[in-house]
């Protein structure tokens, strides 16, 4: 069940949510002992660069390898998070490197930390405090563009009028 905020239903591009098939969403890990297992069967070279995650709708992580879309990680589902996730072994135990809602699929906004926090938490997985790159986004409400907000400058990149300051990625507003 979702208590932490809104959820965030799939924006990206039709063709990519087409692709999704049953069965081939990214992995869950509900526990540590989930969480080991996966990185003991990941060779040293895939745990050296990001994994694409999203927090499923019933607050569980799924990781899935870059290259994936958000979208197929989470079987077409709604999520309360998603984006990219490193990892490092520290003192034996697994902890997060870096951590970021980089999704255009789903353009959560970072206010969904704490459902990722949590889930990070129940996978057993050393988490920093909040994102270590957190990426703002915001749709045009003039020409309808979807828009990465660099250094607080909410203007839209495709025609110059303002953006909104609050999240808005979503018109239909997923809840």
């Amino acid at each position: 069940m979702n208590t932490q905020g809104r959820s965030y239903r799939y924006v990206g591009p039709a063709d990519l949510k087409a692709l999704v098939q049953p069965g081939g969403e990214g992995r869950s890990m509900h526990s540590s002992a989930d969480f080991n297992e996966w990185a003991s069967k990941r060779a040293i070279e895939e745990l050296a660069e990001p994994f694409t995650f999203v927090v499923d709708a019933a607050g569980v992580l799924r990781l899935a390898p870059r290259r994936s879309e958000h979208v197929a990680c989470a079987g077409g589902g709604a999520v309360l998070s998603a984006g990219e996730v490193s990892f490092r072994e520290e003192s034996g135990r697994w902890a997060v490197d870096e951590v970021s809602n980089q999704s255009t699929g789903y353009c959560p906004d970072a206010s969904s930390w704490p459902a990722v926090a949590d889930a990070l938490d129940r996978a057993g997985i050393v988490r920093p405090l909040g994102f270590t790159h957190e990426v703002v986004f915001r749709r045009c409400p003039s020409c309808q563009q979807l828009n990465i907000v660099r250094e607080e400058d909410f203007v839209c990149v495709f025609c110059d009028e303002a953006l909104p300051l609050e999240w808005n990625v979503d018109g239909a507003g997923a809840k």
